[in-house]
């Protein structure tokens, strides 16, 4: 195992625990909403979706040090995609993140004094809902990498909450954007809701959008390394990495004179680094 690398048992374990707060805020702030403000729709989802936004915030900074807080598996095999992540682990992480989402929404529920679960009959799909996945997915997915890429990692806690609560009002889905939470959402009948019917084609979406992001990342980003994906959405130790001895993860490891052609920060070739004596630890 490669210096300070989580173990794939606390990563998976923060996986379903972020996962659940996060269905948890999601569907209990939507009750919450309704309760609190009801028949005016516009006052609801404004509730829903702040209460979104500062969530996930919160979450991400909470569990993104042990597994880099992705909460969605179009993250996670995105991740892996550009070499930060295992695709094994990526595929781990998915049934981890589903049953957190799954577990959240049965907490939310109870916390209202409703069944532990209802299968929600809220039908969503139509072709301008498929299409929102699609753009909220992609955008998601750019901002999380973009980040990553340019050195900027550290602001993707409040960057991600920020995009999601807007992406409520810009898309007529109120952007999903995650097929863990559209699962979880499904076990809720209530304002958050999505009736299963529907949960596939939002899936099906949300891994479309997933691909046009990651092939716009690699026009606008080609130097994108695995040390740079490892940064998502908050900093894990790429698995081939050594810390003391990989370059070009950002802020960490570039020096901010150093860019790469696309503006973003380059690694350091062995060349520009000090000369300065190593001390040999290998006693």
């Amino acid at each position: 195992m490669p210096v300070n690398e989580v173990a794939l048992w606390r990563r998976l374990a923060a996986e379903l625990l972020g996962s659940a707060f996060l269905a948890a805020v999601v569907v209990g702030s939507g009750i919450a909403a309704r309760q609190l403000s009801p028949g005016e729709t516009g006052l609801e989802l404004l509730e829903n979706a702040a209460a979104t936004a500062a969530g996930l915030y919160a979450i991400i900074l909470m569990f993104g040090p042990v597994s880099g807080g992705h909460f969605n598996p179009v993250v996670s095999f995105s991740d892996a995609a550009f070499g930060g992540l295992r695709w094994r682990d990526a595929a781990a992480y998915l049934p981890a993140q589903v049953a957190g989402c799954i577990g959240g929404a049965v907490v939310a529920n109870l916390m209202f004094a409703k069944p532990a679960i209802s299968i929600s009959t809220h039908h969503r799909v139509s072709g301008p809902h498929l299409l929102s996945e699609v753009v909220a997915t992609t955008g998601l997915i750019l901002v999380i990498f973009a980040l990553a890429r340019t050195g900027r990692g550290r602001t993707a806690p409040a960057a991600v909450g920020a995009y999601i609560g807007a992406a409520y009002f810009f898309t007529s889905s109120t952007s999903f954007a995650n097929p863990a939470i559209t699962v979880g959402r499904m076990f809720s009948d209530t304002f958050a809701g999505i009736a299963p019917s529907s949960v596939p084609g939002f899936i099906a979406a949300q891994f479309a959008g997933g691909l046009v992001a990651c092939a716009i990342i690699k026009a606008l980003y080609p130097a994108i390394t695995p040390a740079q994906a490892a940064d998502v959405v908050m900093p894990h130790l790429h698995p081939g990495a050594n810390p003391e001895t990989e370059a070009g993860t950002g802020s960490r490891h570039a020096r901010p004179q150093e860019r790469g052609g696309d503006g973003a920060p380059a690694a350091i070739e062995p060349a520009q680094r000090s000369s300065a004596p190593v001390t040999d630890r290998s006693g």
